[in-house]
């Protein structure tokens, strides 16, 4: 290769083509894949592909997104959401996700990781679909035909950390890490540092590479509170500023948030109530309440949410319940005021990859929780004015659970394996090493083979019942909410908490008023329902002057 200036080099090949595959070799004969490959066929560790970015034919050359305030959105992992976990197979369910009632997928992330199965947080090579689920044009046909179907396609991306096994570049360039910073997943990467100019800029541009030539509508980036930059504007301001720069405002890019910090900074809307920089974040603390609702859990950053009434009616009417107060998991104040911002800067939901995939065994809330309280909480996420995402196969109460897996080999897989057990050695119920080794092995075969979704269900009770309950209720949003979410601020809500009840209302810059009233519990109220308006939603016993246990009554007052 040629030395060309600032520690480039580069190599031109006349005769390589689409399917040709290249690597590079190092000083010492290592050979490593492309850092920016489109495509590894054989794995990290192979070689890369020639890809043609415009070798796949687009049917929906027209597509230009849909507003934020349609979404419904529908979380899923490629591996295990059909038997053939490829992205082609997911084609073939496109048409029951959209007689669900949902409007966007959110795919788990895709960036090539090492082995055949995992999570995809320990991608590696950042720009190439993971070849067990399929080539790029195969994940460009899975979006080409959502959108075919007015479906919109999110992803997600990591950019906090790179995986454990397969990531050669600080072989030849060191400074992708800092030694300045530090991650829970190990080095962190080199935003802010000397050098730090490639770096951002191969992120920014990963970005804009899914949004661009896979055409995406929109992505969620992953625990952003581990992305450390002091530099002056930070690489989560750039990134924003950049897509909206590249893509302009007339096609619909939406830019979700992980941000366990609760920084409201990042979800600020300019003067046209457009967002700034990013669209929404994921709002764990609407979760933790609902869970804690639900389960009575109250170990790990459950332990923060007793009156969990108080917390749930604050994150529905002001988005965060931490809004600078201390958290005691973390022994440390948390989040920023919220208050001024619109619900739908908001997503919230009673189950996602992490609040399941995170538990001992990946039980889903199922196992854990009765019907009538899932129901209720339900109600409650699905018909608020924030955007509700839901997790593969919740719609029909899934019986399989969705445990962490991988395919790491040799000292790596057993340091997952103990390190996975060690986590969870401080609960009562695995203080001792026989107890640990009930959970689950996440490198063995048998535990990715257990979270498939096991699509016969369907065809028998509940999970028949479960899915028609969630067709119903999602008709009711499409038809009273959506249309309803721009003319909500966040400035105009209100909650009441009084024994039992949670009461919220939103108040609309039309005049009209939403209305939550629910009894999160076991016994009924006695509080005097407010029955003003006209009913859209009741899920329990609602009686002419008290709700019942596990019960909710959502209403609409017109203007007059």
């Amino acid at each position: 290769m040629h030395n060309r200036s600032g520690g480039w080099h580069e190599l031109t090949v006349p005769n390589a083509k689409a399917g040709t595959r290249y690597q590079f070799l190092l000083e010492d004969g290592t050979p490593v894949p492309d850092p920016a490959s489109r495509y590894q066929p054989l794995d990290v560790s192979g070689p890369s592909e020639v890809i043609d970015p415009d070798s796949y034919q687009w049917n929906t050359k027209n597509w230009t997104g849909r507003p934020w305030h349609d979404c419904i959105l529908y979380e899923l992992h490629i591996g295990t959401f059909t038997p053939q976990g490829t992205f082609r197979a997911v084609i073939d369910k496109l048409d029951y996700l959209r007689e669900l009632g949902i409007t966007a997928i959110e795919l788990m992330p895709v960036a090539d990781f090492p082995g055949q199965r995992n999570w995809g947080y320990d991608g590696v090579l950042w720009f190439a679909p993971d070849s067990s689920y399929g080539s790029p044009d195969d994940l460009k046909a899975l979006i080409d035909a959502a959108h075919a179907r007015n479906l919109m396609v999110f992803l997600d991306v990591v950019y906090n950390h790179f995986g454990p096994e397969g990531n050669y570049i600080p072989l030849y360039a060191p400074t992708i890490y800092t030694g300045r910073h530090h991650t829970p997943w190990g080095q962190a990467i080199n935003y802010d540092g000397p050098e730090s100019r490639p770096v951002r800029e191969f992120a920014i541009q990963n970005a804009l590479y899914w949004l661009e030539e896979s055409r995406f509508d929109g992505l969620r980036i992953d625990a952003v509170h581990a992305i450390i930059d002091d530099s002056p504007k930070h690489i989560l301001e750039e990134l924003a500023e950049r897509v909206y720069d590249s893509i302009g405002r007339t096609r619909h890019v939406h830019l979700v948030l992980e941000n366990g910090a609760n920084q409201s900074r990042w979800l600020t809307r300019n003067d046209q109530n457009q967002p700034r920089w990013y669209t929404a974040q994921w709002n764990d603390d609407l979760h933790h309440s609902l869970h804690v609702a639900a389960t009575e859990e109250n170990a790990g950053y459950y332990l923060d949410y007793p009156d969990y009434l108080s917390k749930l009616g604050r994150a529905l009417a002001e988005g965060f319940s931490f809004q600078g107060e201390v958290f005691k998991f973390l022994n440390a104040n948390r989040g920023e005021p919220s208050a001024s911002l619109p619900p739908t800067a908001f997503v919230g939901f009673i189950q996602n990859h992490d609040q399941i995939g995170n538990r001992a065994f990946g039980e889903r809330l199922t196992s854990i929780a009765k019907p009538e309280a899932l129901r209720t909480i339900a109600s409650v996420y699905l018909l608020c004015p924030q955007i509700p995402l839901l997790f593969m196969g919740e719609e029909y109460s899934a019986a399989q659970p969705f445990p962490f897996f991988c395919d790491f080999s040799g000292a790596l897989a057993n340091a997952v394996r103990n390190g996975r057990r060690a986590e969870f050695s401080a609960f009562p119920e695995f203080s001792d090493p026989v107890s640990r080794e009930r959970i689950p092995d996440p490198v063995s075969p048998a535990t990715f083979q257990s979270a498939k979704l096991q699509w016969t269900d369907l065809q028998s009770p509940p999970h028949s019942d479960w899915l028609v309950w969630y067709r119903n209720i999602l008709k009711v949003r499409t038809k009273e909410i959506i249309p309803r979410l721009p003319k909500f601020t966040g400035t105009h809500a209100t909650f009441h908490v009084q024994e039992n009840i949670l009461q919220v209302q939103w108040h609309s810059i039309d005049g009209s008023l939403l209305k939550l009233q629910t009894c999160l519990s076991d016994q009924a109220s006695s509080i005097p329902l407010d029955l003003a308006g006209r009913q859209i939603w009741q899920q329990g016993s609602v009686g002419s002057n008290s709700l019942g246990p596990w019960s909710v009554l959502w209403s609409i007052v017109d203007p007059s």
